[in-house]
Parts: C-alpha cells; sequence; structure tokens
C-alpha cells in the first residue's frame, strides 16, 4: 500500500478518503487530496506539528460538513 504521510493517523485517514470518492493529486513536495466537490487540501507527509493529526482531520470535517457528504472518519 501506498504511504502518503509519515503520520499513521494521517495516513489511514487519506487511505479511507480515497475508498470514499476521493482522489489524489501527487505534486513534487506535497500530495493534495481533491475532495468530490474539488475542494483541494495538501496531505502533510512529514507533520512536525504535534497537532497535525487534529489540525488535518478538522479541515476534513470542514470540507465534508460544507458540502453535506458523510464523514470520512
Amino acid at each position: 500500500m501506498k504511504k502518503y504521510s509519515n503520520n499513521k493517523e494521517i495516513n489511514s485517514l487519506v487511505k479511507r478518503l480515497i475508498k470514499n470518492g476521493w482522489q489524489i493529486l501527487n505534486r513534487k513536495k506535497h500530495a493534495l487530496l481533491i475532495a468530490p466537490s474539488g475542494k483541494r487540501m495538501p496531505i502533510p507527509s512529514t507533520p512536525s506539528d504535534y497537532r497535525a493529526w487534529y489540525n488535518f482531520s478538522h479541515d476534513i470535517k470542514h470540507i465534508n460538513s460544507r458540502q453535506g457528504m458523510l464523514r470520512g472518519q
């Protein structure tokens, strides 16, 4: 399986989102998650902040709530 982030929680969330219809766009530094609505969000590949998981999951919840989709968690 492909590894999207060094953080195991972020990596597993990205894999679940891909199964739910989100797409990945690989770039030079960071890959981008693309929501079914077209919103783009970078995946922190080497997060140095201890709150990276919290911030990433909060942003995903925000995108999902704005488009009325099922939660990705």
